[in-house]
């Protein structure tokens, strides 16, 4: 029994990397001299990593000043385009979102940058099956301790944690929380609770 499903937005809920891709790459037309165009295996195994993270992986070379100010240009850029034309919703994602908000509050919890997570509600209309959010641009914390959040104000009492990489399983493990491992996603995990390999399976596990 659960009385709450946290998920995790990227290699989740929806893949954006061709999107995110396209975005960064025109960004970084307008500095040719830091590298060549990012590709979306890059991304790819960027996802779920904290964006001073994701920028040093991406831009070794650079100062720590240059590699903020690139990933926050590239970071506002990706969060317009995807609030106007979305990114690829994993099949049946809003049809079983809309079963379980019928039995559960639902939340999501990720390491992205504040209206990330809104551009997905923007994209798709789906804001309307979320009691609420957390990410590290909002809190300068990581998932474990967003997912404490989300769990505390939102006084839940047997929270689940839905993901695809190892990240996302530490931090249900910080959490006190079982896990869920989505296995078409991004990543690979050493463990989990349940494990689906479609998103609409939850519908079944729970």
């Amino acid at each position: 029994m659960t009385d709450g499903i946290i998920f995790d937005l990227d290699g989740t809920l929806w893949n954006a990397t061709e999107a995110i891709c396209k975005t960064w790459n025109m960004v970084l037309e307008r500095y040719p001299y830091i590298r060549e165009p990012v590709t979306v295996k890059e991304l790819e195994k960027c996802m779920g990593l904290l964006l001073p993270d994701i920028s040093r992986k991406l831009f070794p070379a650079e100062s720590e000043e240059m590699q903020m100010k690139l990933i926050e240009e590239c970071c506002d850029m990706e969060v317009a385009y995807l609030s106007e034309h979305g990114g690829i919703l994993y099949p049946e994602l809003e049809k079983t979102l809309d079963i379980l908000s019928k039995k559960y509050k639902l939340f999501i919890v990720s390491n992205c940058q504040s209206g990330y997570i809104e551009s997905f509600f923007k994209g798709h209309g789906l804001g309307k099956y979320f009691t609420d959010f957390e990410c590290a641009g909002n809190t300068g914390k990581g998932k474990g301790e967003n997912n404490k959040s989300i769990i505390e104000r939102n006084k839940l009492s047997a929270a689940v944690y839905v993901g695809d990489t190892q990240s996302d399983m530490d931090s249900a493990i910080y959490a006190g929380i079982p896990f869920v491992y989505a296995a078409y996603g991004f990543g690979n995990v050493k463990g989990y609770d349940y494990v689906i390999n479609n998103f609409c399976e939850l519908a079944d596990i729970f």
